[in-house]
């Protein structure tokens, strides 16, 4: 009977549809293990997660085959098993799938079960429904491999336990949202606390259009104590030692604790892990920012410096007649801390000539919000001509409660390629320039110290558009906007309840209204990083189309 098993959790940063890259990340883990019994990857590893429509193309799914057919062959010659995840097809049907290779062949398979069905999950779409599943033999050990949302109920693990599964191995792919880490936590241990089986759970880690997975794998003994937990942001393979205890049941080793992801640290570093690994799968150089001496242009840069070198940035400014000296200033300045290539391309040339071609049309109408959106679009047309010339992806500037209101011009400021504040509330931007200042993230490519200008931090937010013009000429202050905006986007929450909180009840009509105004823009809105558990586009579905215009 086997005492001893070494298990290897593989942390890995994987490309959808990038099949041969991937294996070929699975070999360099594998040959960098030597010695190990098994190797246990993230979910569908092989294609990449979420693969999403790829798994409908007959000929996809032909290489992810082959590709793991030969993977098989090679784990003979005292090499370690591995287990590997993928699309696989089975009568007919694509399931969602764990493999086990040993021995120079696919030695098993099971299907996921649980197919989850919510916010940014889609796997019914493309996926049939594996049946309960059953353990693994794997060197006389009953291995029960559950999948991701497997565990997210008991009936799966239950089933792997009544059928003699003797320790719990979970691939998984769990995307980043604040204080997710926790969750899984907790679902883990409940399944431990019913099964009596220790549980290991390997996630993956990288950015995936919107999605940021962030890793922080982790092994539970059958105590529920916590053994072992991978770093959090990065690629780590973590080998662990197991025994079997004398009343028959397994226990890992302890091993290195790594501290989880918390606080505004975490949202920093899936801001900058989800930057860096959209402008490096999809192949750009680097990135081009307008520059507006405010807030969100300044963070964002520094999200960009600090995820893609400052070699990698290039900052514009682009002043109008109504730009204060103030802000002139302080872009500069935050440029010239980030270290970043800094120009300056005046749009008051622009701006006359629109006037002229425009005043027989708009003749004996006055200046409205119409000039205002020409300087936005402006500013769009020319750092997308950067963008074109140079090959640098143009990265949005704008935050959730702006995206959330309206608040945003078409065509102009929304242009872009991706945006790292997209899920950030404004009051939440403050308080990671704040960060951001104190703090250096470990895997930052920026300078430490303060990098953004203390006076950005501390003016009033204005799209100087107009002379004197600040947000809150047109917005309830933000600290009240986002508790509304909370409310009804994360909490669903109808007008009593939140005016039950302090806010007066036409102001939350009216930033409902502007809510559900805005909706036809965010679906032409560029993607970006994923923070909470409601973000833009998938999470949150509304018809733009839409009658429903007063909270009840």
């Amino acid at each position: 009977m086997t005492e001893r098993l070494t298990i290897a959790l593989a942390q890995c940063n994987p490309v959808v549809g990038d099949v041969a890259g991937n294996i070929e990340r699975i070999r360099a883990i594998r040959d960098a293990c030597s010695g190990v019994d098994l190797i246990v990857f993230s979910e569908l590893v092989v294609s990449g997660y979420p693969p999403e429509d790829l798994v409908l193309k007959p000929f996809f799914q032909d290489k992810v085959e082959a590709a793991v057919a030969e993977l098989a062959k090679e784990t003979g010659a005292g090499k370690p098993a591995l287990l590997v995840t993928a699309p696989w097809r089975e009568n007919g049907k694509v399931y969602n799938a764990v493999l086990l290779l040993d021995g120079g062949t696919i030695a098993a398979k099971r299907f996921k079960h649980d197919l989850p069905n919510y916010g940014v999950f889609d796997e019914k779409r493309v996926f049939a429904s594996g049946p309960m599943p059953g353990p693994i033999n794997f060197r006389d050990v009953r291995l029960g491999v559950p999948i991701c949302e497997d565990i997210w109920k008991a009936d799966v693990a239950e089933c792997l336990q009544e059928s003699g599964a003797e320790i719990l191995l979970v691939p998984n792919g769990s995307p980043f949202e604040t204080e997710k880490h926790h969750e899984r936590q907790m679902h883990a241990v409940a399944r431990v606390t019913e099964t009596g089986l220790p549980l290991v759970y390997v996630n993956q880690v990288g950015g995936q259009d919107e999605l940021v997975f962030d890793g922080g794998s982790f092994v539970l003994n059958s105590d529920c104590s916590l053994a072992v937990q991978a770093p959090p942001w990065r690629e780590a393979t973590v080998v662990t030692e197991w025994r079997r205890a004398a009343a028959g049941g397994w226990r890992c080793e302890g091993g290195e604790i790594a501290p989880p992801p918390d606080g505004l640290e975490a949202i920093y570093n899936a801001m900058m892990l989800g930057l860096r690994d959209y402008v490096r799968k999809n192949g750009f150089p680097g990135i081009v920012i307008g520059m507006s001496g405010g807030i969100d242009s300044a963070l964002s840069a520094a999200v960009a410096v600090d995820a893609l070198g400052s070699e990698n940035v290039h900052a514009v400014m682009m002043p109008s007649p109504y730009t204060s000296r103030d802000s002139l200033e302080d872009a500069e300045e935050a440029a010239k801390l980030m270290s970043i290539r800094y120009d300056v391309v005046g749009i008051e040339p622009a701006m006359k000539a629109f006037e002229a071609m425009l005043e027989p049309i708009f003749a004996g109408r006055p200046p409205d919000t119409t000039e205002e959106n020409i300087q936005a679009r402006t500013r769009g047309i020319l750092l997308m001509g950067i963008s074109n010339k140079f090959g640098s992806m143009l990265l949005t500037t704008g935050n959730k409660s702006e995206m959330a209101v309206g608040y945003a011009t078409l065509y102009g400021d929304m242009s872009g390629g991706y945006s790292v504040l997209k899920d950030v509330y404004k009051t939440d931007v403050f308080k990671l320039s704040h960060w951001r200042n104190r703090q250096r993230p470990d895997s930052a490519l920026g300078p430490a110290g303060r990098i953004i200008p203390e006076r950005i931090i501390t003016k009033p937010p204005s799209a100087e558009l107009k002379p004197n013009q600040t947000d809150q000429d047109s917005l309830p202050p933000y600290d009240a906007l986002d508790d509304i905006l909370r409310c009804l986007i994360e909490g669903e929450m109808g007008l009593a309840e939140i005016t039950g909180r302090g806010h007066d009840a036409a102001t939350v009509q009216r930033v409902w209204r502007m809510l559900d105004l805005a909706e036809y823009k965010r679906r032409q809105a560029p993607p970006g990083v994923k923070i909470t558990r409601r973000a833009f586009g998938r999470d949150r579905r509304y018809p733009i189309t839409n009658a429903f215009r007063k909270i009840l």
